[in-house]
């Protein structure tokens, strides 16, 4: 209940996104390899902004 109005943080925004492109590119690697490459790339993205900002 505390935590209800707690706002989250830009790094748990971007993990929540790197975590849903990736499952996303997991579901496209069965049917369309070239869309799954690209959600990796996207995701890998924003693990790079997630290392940035964690410095």
């Amino acid at each position: 209940m505390f935590g209800l109005f707690k706002k989250k943080s830009e790094i748990d925004i971007l993990n929540e996104s790197y975590k849903k492109l990736m499952q996303q590119a997991h579901q496209l690697s069965t049917s369309n390899r070239k869309l799954s490459d690209e959600k990796v790339f996207e995701a890998e993205e924003i693990m790079k902004q997630i290392v940035k900002l964690e410095k």
